[in-house]
């Protein structure tokens, strides 16, 4: 699975906090929020959906899956980079200085 930076939608104040506090917004905790797979070809029919509902007014298409590696996902940066996102193990810790 690739998931793209650019169209993951994270809220300015929690990108500022992270910035702030160095961790990283793909781990924090996110109530209310979910992952949903569909086949390509109904994307558009099921961003459609999410998006007639108040709370899915922000739904995106995040990636793709293709044939990398089972298990193993990647993001592509907003400059273009590519790195594995991997599971957390244990807690974030905030940069303290």
């Amino acid at each position: 699975m690739r998931i793209e930076e650019a169209q993951t939608p994270i809220r300015e104040d929690v990108k500022a906090v992270c910035e702030l506090l160095g961790l990283d917004p793909l781990y924090l905790a996110n109530e209310g929020k979910v992952v949903i797979v569909v086949p390509p070809d109904e994307e558009d029919a099921a961003l459609a959906a999410l998006r007639a509902h108040p709370l899915g007014a922000n739904a995106a298409s995040i990636g793709k899956i293709g044939d990398g590696e089972a298990g193993r996902v990647t993001m592509r940066t907003r400059f273009g980079g590519e790195r594995i996102v991997d599971m957390l193990v244990g807690d974030q810790l905030p940069r303290i200085c």
